[in-house]
């Protein structure tokens, strides 16, 4: 097995992620999910589990919406693809090339063009996302089969069309494709939803304009975290003896790369890849060489500085001190603090003084993966790693 830091993993190489699929697909029975994890951590590898290798009598199919920036090009992009897997099965999407028909589409030797729509404001997206799917689902009940939608970055998607289209689109089709898993979903219709960007950042901008809908509450969220120790540890053992490193203590060197890294895949395979480049043997110290020369690159290879930059955008100007404020204070600390002491120091600082909207912020930390509470209910970093680096490159 070769490092291969942020490129496409072959899928016989994934290594911990069984117990977490099979999580996936027996919820599936029962409801649509939502994937929560941080990024970098492994979500669209797991997707990509799912749709390849499906359980029996379920057919994925897999997109990823970072490239829709309008509800018209994600219902077109849904048509595509449903259309491209009926034909497979010498099947047409009727229902939908129907309402195209009428809208001016026209097909020309066995190839269907889509109407020039002029402005997509006045299309009717919701039409054709809706007819797309039932479509699928006329199909599949016919093959006894179960349409499965795996949408990667949705939320990046919808944050998109707020901005192109504002927010009453973006709650539309929040609302839309709640309705159709509610309808459908007896006919075995599910989603999984999944995404760099939290979609409660994006849901809670929603509300501020007034939105009151709760659009996810029937979808089921599942966490994706690190990997334990033992898979993490077998997955740095096979990239250093498939690097071909040096080593005369395989298991220890092994042994402090999955504890350094904090079982993320990602990290594992940049240490390795490190390492391998570097020309050093695989030893315990050189495995910390490595991972300190790595946080403190001014490259940033493993693309720590996205923790600081994303709180400006998540949390507003209004307050992005006070998240530093609450960040800088905590990893200083040899303990877990208290909201009571957090207020404190966030009122002598001058940054914050109101212990609800304090509490506010931390609960949305916790969301964002940056800190986790122990059972007096205080706070600390989630990763012990981006608390060494938050703390190197804040000058701590």
């Amino acid at each position: 097995m070769k490092a291969n830091p942020g490129g496409q993993i072959d899928l016989r190489e994934v290594v911990g992620r069984d117990k977490v699929i099979e999580q996936i697909w027996d919820t599936l029975e029962q409801q649509s999910i939502r994937i929560n994890a941080e990024r970098r951590i492994g979500k669209t590898t797991i997707i990509r589990k799912l749709c390849d290798e499906p359980r029996s009598g379920w057919v994925p199919i897999s997109q990823d919406l970072e490239q829709y920036h309008t509800a018209l090009e994600f219902a077109i992009a849904v048509f595509r693809q449903v259309d491209g897997f009926l034909s497979l099965r010498r099947r047409t999407a009727r229902r939908t090339k129907e309402l195209f028909t009428s809208l001016g589409g026209i097909e020309v030797k066995g190839v269907f063009k889509l109407p020039s729509f002029l402005n997509s404001n006045e299309t009717p997206w919701k039409e054709i996302l809706s007819n797309s799917i039932l479509d699928l689902i006329g199909e599949k009940d016919k093959q006894n089969e179960r349409p499965l939608f795996l949408w990667d970055e949705v939320p990046y998607m919808l944050e998109s069309i707020k901005k192109n289209e504002g927010e009453n689109v973006a709650m539309e089709l929040l609302d839309t494709l709640r309705g159709l898993r509610q309808t459908h979903g007896r006919n075995g219709l599910r989603m999984v939803f999944t995404g760099s960007i939290g979609l409660h950042h994006v849901i809670k901008s929603l509300k501020r304009q007034n939105y009151a809908n709760a659009p996810i509450n029937d979808m089921l969220l599942i966490p994706v975290l690190p990997l334990d120790f033992k898979p993490a540890k077998e997955l740095a053992t096979k990239l250093i003896q498939g690097e071909g490193i040096q080593t005369s203590v395989l298991d220890e060197a092994a042994t402090v790369v999955a504890n350094v890294s904090d079982g993320f895949p990602f990290y594992i395979h940049h240490i390795i890849k490190a390492m391998k480049q570097s020309g050093w043997e695989g030893t315990p110290d050189n495995v910390e060489q490595i991972v300190l020369q790595q946080l403190k690159d001014a490259n940033d290879p493993w693309e720590l500085n996205h923790y600081r930059d994303r709180i400006s955008v998540y949390y507003g100007e209004e307050f992005e001190s006070a998240v530093l404020e609450i960040l800088d204070e905590i990893t200083v600390s040899s303990e877990a603090l208290s909201i009571n002491y957090l207020l404190t120091k966030l009122k002598n600082a001058g940054v914050l003084d109101n212990r609800d909207q304090l509490i506010e912020l931390l609960k949305i930390l916790e969301q964002d993966h940056y800190l986790t509470r122990n059972n007096l209910g205080h706070y600390y970093f989630q990763f012990p790693l981006l608390q060494r680096w938050w703390k190197l490159s804040r000058g701590l």
